[in-house]
């Protein structure tokens, strides 16, 4: 294989593909008594598959390499992640064999891919299927092969960690430290310009917009960066610096600058951020993705 050249799926395997199902049989949601998301998951990747491929001729090929040609979700996930972020001296062969086997060895990672699948297809409306967050959400992505390069740096391969972070950067504009720690049920909406560093953490069901930062306050070493905690939202270009708490439930307004902690259910709005009071019931903003409710109670809001 040519240095840098992409995977191509076996032509063998052209014959064991089932026959297309019916757009109709293609839902939305996983159903409330699936007990098997992953299952579910990677059926319904591989109905809309097929429906967009009889639709579009054009995308046939690309379809059955990538997606159709696979037995499982994690092999359809390493072969597009290894045809994404190969490069001349970063051969695809090389980062498919790296993806599978850690997905093969970390069912949670597994386990949270389904989970980022299903976020990004609740929360995000423009999203129109499961394959289509598969194969074109470069947050989804950029998570994703983040977890493996999370795995390497766990294990002390730090310096191919790191090639696989710079990779990462470079084609999906998402910067994430390998020795960050992501929780499951992640939404990266946009992604473009998300940096997240070394010490950071975000727990489950975060979204986070385009161009948000969670970063150090300067050259200081040790536990330097923010920690988010459980279904919380960032909006759009806010920058949260230092070691600093922000609560299950928290919301972050769009271009604020956070410095401090922000308790759980509160929202934080400005430059610097300012909090505006706390927020009942069981709603989070994580998963509602509601982002302006707090202007309610902004009593100096004008526009």
């Amino acid at each position: 294989m040519t240095a840098g050249q992409p995977l191509r799926a076996d032509p063998q395997q052209r014959r064991h593909s089932p026959p297309a199902l019916h757009p109709a049989l293609v839902p939305s949601y996983p159903p409330p008594e699936s007990d098997n998301d992953e299952s579910w998951v990677w059926s319904q990747i591989k109905a809309e598959a097929r429906r967009d491929a009889d639709a579009e001729p054009a995308l046939a090929s690309f379809l059955y390499a990538t997606v159709l040609s696979h037995p499982s979700l994690e092999r359809s996930l390493s072969f597009h992640l290894a045809n994404k972020l190969c490069s001349s001296t970063l051969l695809s062969t090389l980062l498919y064999d790296l993806f599978v086997g850690s997905l093969a060895a970390h069912p949670t990672i597994r386990a949270a891919a389904v989970a980022d699948l299903l976020a990004v297809r609740s929360r995000d409306p423009a999203c129109a299927g499961f394959s289509h967050c598969l194969l074109n959400y470069k947050g989804f992505l950029a998570v994703q092969a983040h977890r493996v390069a999370h795995v390497l740096w766990a294990q002390n391969r730090r310096a191919l960690a790191l090639a696989l972070q710079s990779r990462v950067a470079e084609v999906f504009a998402v910067d994430i430290h390998p020795a960050a720690a992501i929780g499951k049920g992640v939404l990266l909406d946009h992604a473009t310009g998300v940096v997240i560093g070394e010490t950071a953490v975000v727990g489950d069901n975060v979204s986070i917009l385009h161009h948000v930062t969670l970063g150090g306050t300067g050259k200081a070493v040790g536990d330097r960066h923010p920690k988010i905690g459980d279904g919380v939202l960032i909006g759009a270009g806010a920058t949260i610096l230092g070691n600093v708490l922000i609560g299950a439930g928290a919301k972050i307004g769009a271009g604020s600058v956070v410095l401090i902690d922000v308790p759980p259910r509160s929202t934080a709005v400005g430059n610097p951020a300012r909090l505006i009071g706390g927020k009942k019931g069981d709603d989070m903003p994580g998963e509602s993705m509601d982002h302006t409710s707090f202007i309610q109670q902004w009593s100096d809001y004008t526009i």
